[in-house]
This record gives structure tokens, sequence and C-alpha cells, in this order.
């Protein structure tokens, strides 16, 4: 039975949601966690949707902050300079350019330098409006992030939908009083509204104040 929603704005992740780099990522932490004797499966458990330095500070609480900050920087470049096999999630296309002039952003917690390569290689534009790790304090899943996008874009958060795949990601979402979608396996059982397989079943109405999502 379809699902209909409206809101004044969409907010868009990018790894898992838009994008689909996860072969990247985890062999890149997974190099990560080898050198530094973590345990592959703790190391992808905690990374997915935040922050590289944040993942750090958890997976080695008592290491120097300033040796986390050092070591993601590294990666985001070396990330960036990796996107063989960084591929579009199904859907995404239709769905950015069905958003066309409705009010959305990207939310996301690469740097700029990643963000553009990633979505690149995927053939995507960046959106206009776009928070990424340079414009926040605290990573996913501090609702932060979200909250400074529906600023940006001049909605009340409550009249946010949020596309997102990553527990971290939902939860920040949700702690900004948005509504969320959840994208592929991962978002199941994490408090989404609704969960899709992909984007493929999203369709797009714009709104003169707004869009009305019609999930399939």
């Amino acid at each position: 039975m379809p699902r209909i929603l409206t809101a004044r704005a969409v907010l868009l992740d990018m790894d898992g949601t838009l994008v689909d780099s996860t072969a990247v990522v985890e062999r890149l932490w997974l190099e990560w966690a080898a050198s530094h004797g973590v345990d592959d499966g703790a190391v992808l458990d905690v990374v997915h949707g935040r922050q590289g330095h944040e993942s750090m500070a958890i997976l080695l609480p008592d290491r120097d902050p300033s040796i986390n900050a050092a070591e993601n920087a590294e990666l985001l470049k070396l990330e960036a300079e990796q996107t063989d096999g960084v591929v579009a999630i199904p859907g995404a296309a239709e769905l950015l350019d069905a958003l066309g002039d409705t009010p959305h952003a990207l939310v996301t917690s690469a740097d700029v330098p990643l963000a553009t390569a990633r979505m690149g290689a995927a053939g995507f534009d960046m959106p206009i409006v776009r928070v990424t790790a340079e414009d926040v304090s605290r990573s996913k899943p501090d609702p932060e992030g979200f909250l400074r996008a529906a600023e940006l874009l001049g909605v009340d958060p409550a009249d946010c939908i949020v596309f997102e795949d990553s527990e971290t990601g939902i939860a920040a979402a949700l702690a900004a009083g948005m509504t969320v979608i959840g994208v592929g396996e991962r978002a199941e059982g994490q408090g989404a509204a609704h969960v899709v397989a992909d984007l493929t079943s999203v369709r797009v109405r714009p709104l003169r104040n707004g869009v009305e999502l019609d999930l399939d």
C-alpha cells in the first residue's frame, strides 16, 4: 500500500543514502584497524555515519584527540582519492532531479573535498545547500547538522523529512525532531518512520510550499 508524506523540505545523507561507498569506506577503515590492533567488527559497528575522528575516539578512548584529528585528515584525503567502486544508490539520480527547486539539502559527515569527490563519482552535482564536517562542531548522532540544514533552508525542523541509512544518522535526525525515511537494510529497526530498500520506490511531487513523497 502506498505511503504518502508531505514536508516543506527534504534533507539527504550521502554515504549509503545517495551514494554507495561501502567498499571504499570499509576497506580503508579495516586497514586502519589492522594497523592499530582494533577489532574489525568493532570498527564496522562504529564508523558508519560518524566523522572519523569521533569514531577513533570511541575505538581508542585513551588516545590524544590531536592524533585522531591528524589521522582523520589523512583518511579523508585517501577516501577522496579512492573513488573506484563508488556508485549511485538506485533511484538517487531520479530523486535529486525530481526535487528540483524544492527546498532540500545534503547533510553529511564527510568534508567538502570528500563529499564533492563521491557525489561526482556517482554522477551528481553538489546541492546548493549542504552541511558538511566543516560546518558542525559535533558529529552525528548529535542533531547539529540536521538542525543547521533546517536553519539554512528557513524551515522548522518538524517540517523536514530526512533520508538516512545508518543508525547514527537516523538517531541524529530523530533527535532533531524530524521524520525519517530509512534507506537500505542498515536502517531496519532504527526508529525510522518508514524504510525503503533503495530510492527507486520514492516518487516526488513538488507542492507550492514543499513536497509530497509517495513511497511504493
